[in-house]
């Protein structure tokens, strides 16, 4: 009976043998990755699971949902004044797409989400005092050392890199932020929840920030959207976040389309009381 288990061994065995002398190529495959999503519905106050759905327990690359912590930080090192204090212009040497070539300022860059205005506020903290703040914050895995030997921490960290968070942290992350307790002043608050986009959805006042990047390497071609923030009705306050990481290709960017689902789903995921 031993003998027999062993035959499909030897016969594979064989194959990989005669492979290799006739010159095939052999390439380990790997199993398609799956899609993942997660819908996550905190109370502000309590905490309290209102409504979870799907995989939110896992990391991906926050991409610019991350801009939510970087206002706190812009504006708690003074490098952020207020909605529209800096105004910075466009130069060549950002090497942003043509959107994206003009005049930024705070809410331009927290609407648009212009890259290229992310990394001069980075550039302007430095290594040392970008990773500080990150590292107070406790985000994510808080690492943002960036690609291996690129030295692009500073710069590209948050998209499809080194720093990467669940769901689950994101919602945890900004209820701290709308309870006041995290490092920064009490105008970096106001500033940044100022700034942030809002809709309207079903008599919910919603604000919140997208996130879009391609999980483009060796063995992940899959697109990623985010959409995280906050919503009030009535006495009611809620976080959530939306995340959506799949092969699917449309025209419109992955951050705004799950921004669109959400938005339309939202007054039918909370109970009423």
């Amino acid at each position: 009976m031993r003998q027999i288990d062993r035959l499909p061994f030897v016969f594979a065995l064989v194959l990989y043998l005669l492979a290799w002398l006739l010159g095939f190529p052999i390439r380990a495959q790997s199993a398609p990755l799956e899609d993942v999503e997660c819908t996550l519905i905190l109370d502000a106050a309590s905490g309290e699971t209102l409504y979870r759905q799907g995989v939110c327990d896992q990391r991906f690359s926050p991409a610019s949902t991350f801009k939510v912590p970087l206002a706190l930080i812009g504006y708690d090192a003074g490098i952020l004044s207020d909605e529209h204090t800096p105004a910075w212009d466009y130069k060549p040497e950002f090497n942003a797409v043509k959107r994206d070539q003009k005049t930024v300022d705070p809410t331009i860059w927290e609407k648009d989400s212009v890259l290229w205005f992310s990394r001069e506020i980075t550039r302007r903290l430095g290594s040392e005092r970008f990773a500080g703040y990150v590292s107070k914050f406790d985000y994510g895995n808080t690492d943002v050392s960036g690609t291996p030997g690129k030295n692009d921490g500073l710069t590209r960290s948050w998209v499809n890199s080194s720093l990467k968070i669940s769901p689950v942290e994101q919602v945890d992350f900004l209820r701290w932020l709308l309870a006041r307790k995290l490092p920064v002043s009490g105008k970096a608050y106001a500033m940044t929840e100022a700034i942030l986009p809002t809709f309207q959805a079903g008599g919910w006042t919603v604000q919140g920030k997208t996130g879009t990047t391609s999980l483009r390497n060796d063995a992940d071609n899959r697109s990623l959207g985010w959409f995280v923030g906050w919503a009030q009705k009535d006495a009611r306050k809620i976080v959530f976040a939306r995340l959506v990481v799949d092969t699917k290709r449309s025209d419109t960017p992955k951050g705004p389309k799950t921004r669109a689902m959400f938005l339309k789903e939202l007054p039918n995921l909370i109970k009423q009381e």
